[in-house]
C-alpha cells in the first residue's frame, strides 16, 4: 500500500491544514508538497499517534479496528457500506462548511485525520477501490497496540481465593497425551465411534501433527516419541502462538454464524498476559478476576468495543447473543473456556467448591513444577497367550500407538488400555500395509523376547496362512418335512434360501426372514421365529 507521503500529496494545501489541525499541529510550510513532507514526518511519530488514537470518537475507532483486522485494507464499497461515505466537495465549499469539524460519518473522521486513504488496487479480478491505512503509518499504528498490550501485562485483576473458592482441587495433569494417542491411532485405524473432545484435532492441526485430520508421518513419530514434558510443551507452545485454534469457536455453549473475523491469537496473549500477572503459588479467585476484566478490560476481544456486528446464539436454545448484556455468556464464557485449556493443557490448577461443580479458582503451574509432574515415567506392557495386550498409561506412547494398529480395542481400564490380537485386527492392519511379522518383532522387543510362544505361534501362521478359521452368525430355517422346504425353493423366496444344513434345514439371509415368512405362509404355513436370548 502507499505510504503517507504518497497518499497526502494529491490533497490541496487548505485539506493539509485541516489534518494539522485535528493532530494539534502547527504547519510552519506554505506550499503543498512541502507541507505534505513536514505532516509525514510528523504523524509517523510513535506518542503523537497514540495521543490521537486515544481520543478518537468510538465509531471512528471501529472503523480503525476493521481496517486493522484486515491488514489495513478494505474493499472501499463495504468499507462505506458500515462506516459511512465522505461527501463530496470541493476546497472552497470545505473550506466554508468546515466538514471536519461536522462529520457525517466515521470515515470521514478518518479522512480528515489522514488515517484513511482511497485508491484503486489491482485485483484478480481487475482494478477495484480501497479504503486503506498508509502502509508506513498502519506500522506505527501496530507497535502502538503492541505496546499497549505489553504496558497491561504488569495488571494485576482479582483478587486471592477464599477457603470456600478452593475447596476441592483439580491438580492439572498430561493425560492430553495420552488422549492425543489414542486419536491418532483411532485416525489410522477408522474407529470412526472414537471421540475425542474437538478442540484436539484442533489442537494437533495447529501443531502440524495433522492435516486435513491425517496424522503426519514424521510429526507424530517425533511426538510421540518426546519425552511427555518436551510433548506436552510442544502442544502448550503451539497454541500459545496459533492463529487458527479458535477458542470463541470452540466453546460447546456458544455458535458463531457468518463472515465476521476475531483474533484468537491476540485475545488469547491479552488474556495470557493478565493471568501470568497473578502472583506464583497463589490460588486466585475467578469470580473476581472475569468481575475485574469485565470492569476494566471489557473489550479484551472487541475491536472498540463492537457487541453488534459478531452473530453468536445459544447453542441450547438458538438466542442471539448480541449486545453487551451478553458479555457474560460469550466474552466472560471465552476467558473460562481459555483457562481450562490451559488446565487440559498441564499449564494451571483449578478448584471448586466441591467435587463436580464448576471450577471458582485457578494456579498456575510453574516450570519446575510442569518438568516434577510431567517426567516421563516407565509404564509396563503386559501380553497374555490368548492375544489379549495390557498398556498402561506411561509405557511408550510411540509403543502402544503401534499396537493399537494391529489390534481390536477392548475397554480402558482406569490409567491401563485394553487390546487383543484377532485375526479382524490383523486383516485390517494388511490393508494398511502392515505385517504381522512387524507386530511380532515389536512385541519381542518390547518384552525382551518373553512372548506368550501361543502368540508367536498364532501370529507366525497368519503370516503364512491368513484366516484359518472363522466364527459367524447364521439365521437357520428347519421345518418338519422335507417337502416344506421343496415347495419353498420353488417359490418366489428361493432366492433368500442358501446353504442346505441336510433336508429340513437350510441357512436364509436374515433380512430375508419376512420375506420368508410371507411366502410360508401362502403355502399354509406360519412361521415361528425365535429371538436369540439376551446376553
Amino acid at each position: 500500500m502507499p505510504g503517507l507521503l504518497a497518499s497526502l500529496l494529491p490533497h490541496d494545501l487548505g485539506h493539509l491544514r485541516i489534518l494539522a489541525e485535528l493532530w494539534g499541529l502547527e504547519l510552519d510550510a506554505h506550499e503543498r508538497d512541502a507541507a505534505a513532507d513536514e505532516l509525514s514526518a510528523s504523524l509517523l511519530d510513535l506518542d503523537l499517534v497514540r495521543e490521537t488514537l486515544d481520543v478518537l470518537p468510538a465509531n471512528a475507532r471501529l472503523a480503525l479496528d476493521a481496517l486493522l483486522a484486515a491488514r489495513g485494507r478494505v474493499p472501499w464499497a463495504e468499507f462505506a457500506r458500515r462506516f459511512g461515505e465522505i461527501r463530496e466537495m470541493g476546497a472552497g465549499k470545505r473550506d466554508r462548511e468546515h466538514p471536519h469539524r461536522h462529520p457525517v460519518s466515521a470515515a470521514e473522521m478518518l479522512f480528515y485525520r489522514g488515517i484513511l486513504a482511497r485508491a484503486f488496487f489491482d485485483t484478480e479480478k481487475g482494478a477495484r477501490e480501497f479504503a486503506y491505512i498508509p502502509d508506513d503509518l498502519l506500522s506505527v499504528i501496530n507497535r502502538e497496540a503492541r505496546e499497549g498490550r505489553e504496558e497491561n501485562a504488569g495488571e494485576v485483576l482479582g483478587r486471592p481465593a477464599t477457603p470456600v473458592e478452593k475447596t476441592f482441587e483439580i491438580p492439572a495433569n498430561d493425560h492430553i497425551l495420552d488422549d492425543a494417542t489414542t486419536l491418532l491411532a483411532a485416525l489410522r485405524v477408522g474407529r470412526a465411534e472414537w471421540h475425542s473432545a474437538p478442540q484436539l484435532p484442533a489442537l494437533l492441526h495447529t501443531s502440524k501433527i495433522l492435516k486435513k485430520n491425517i496424522p503426519q508421518a514424521e510429526a507424530v513419530k517425533k511426538f510421540l516419541e518426546a519425552p511427555r514434558f518436551e510433548a506436552l510443551s510442544l502442544l502448550a507452545e503451539a497454541w500459545k502462538s496459533s492463529t487458527t485454534f479458535d477458542e470463541l469457536r470452540l466453546i460447546p455453549s456458544i455458535l458463531c454464524e457468518g463472515e465476521w473475523k476475531n483474533d484468537p491469537r491476540e485475545t488469547r496473549q491479552t488474556l495470557l498476559n493478565f493471568l501470568n500477572a497473578t502472583p506464583p503459588n497463589q490460588w486466585w479467585s475467578f469470580p473476581a478476576f472475569i468481575r475485574d476484566l469485565k470492569l476494566k478490560h471489557p473489550d479484551f476481544q472487541r475491536p472498540a468495543g463492537d457487541y453488534d456486528s459478531w452473530f453468536i446464539k445459544r447453542a441450547s436454545d438458538g438466542q442471539y447473543l448480541r449486545g453487551f448484556a451478553y458479555w457474560d455468556s460469550v466474552d466472560g464464557a471465552l476467558a473460562r473456556f481459555i483457562i481450562q485449556t490451559m488446565h487440559w493443557l498441564g499449564l494451571v490448577d483449578l478448584a471448586a467448591p466441591e467435587e463436580g461443580k464448576e471450577f471458582t479458582a485457578f494456579r498456575l503451574v510453574e516450570k519446575s513444577t510442569q518438568i516434577d509432574r510431567y517426567t516421563s515415567k516407565q509404564g509396563k506392557i503386559t501380553i497374555a497367550s490368548n492375544g489379549k495386550i495390557s498398556v498402561e498409561r506411561f509405557a511408550s506412547r510411540a509403543i502402544r500407538y503401534q499396537i493399537a494398529r494391529f489390534c481390536d480395542w477392548d475397554e480402558e481400564k482406569r490409567d491401563e488400555y485394553q487390546y487383543h490380537v484377532s485375526a479382524r485386527s490383523l486383516k485390517r492392519a494388511t490393508e494398511q500395509g502392515l505385517k504381522a511379522e512387524q507386530l511380532l518383532a515389536l512385541l519381542v522387543k518390547v518384552t525382551k523376547g518373553n512372548v506368550p510362544p501361543a502368540l508367536v505361534k498364532a501370529l507366525k501362521r497368519w503370516e503364512a496362512n491368513g484366516t484359518e478359521a472363522r466364527a459367524e452368525s447364521q439365521t437357520i430355517l428347519r421345518v418338519t418335512r422335507p417337502d416344506v422346504l421343496e415347495e419353498l425353493r420353488k417359490s418366489k423366496a428361493a432366492r433368500f434360501l442358501g446353504e442346505p444344513l441336510g433336508t429340513t434345514a437350510v441357512i436364509v439371509k436374515s433380512e430375508a426372514v419376512p420375506k420368508i415368512a410371507a411366502a410360508l405362509a401362502e403355502l399354509g404355513v406360519l412361521l415361528d421365529v425365535i429371538e436369540p436370548p439376551a446376553l
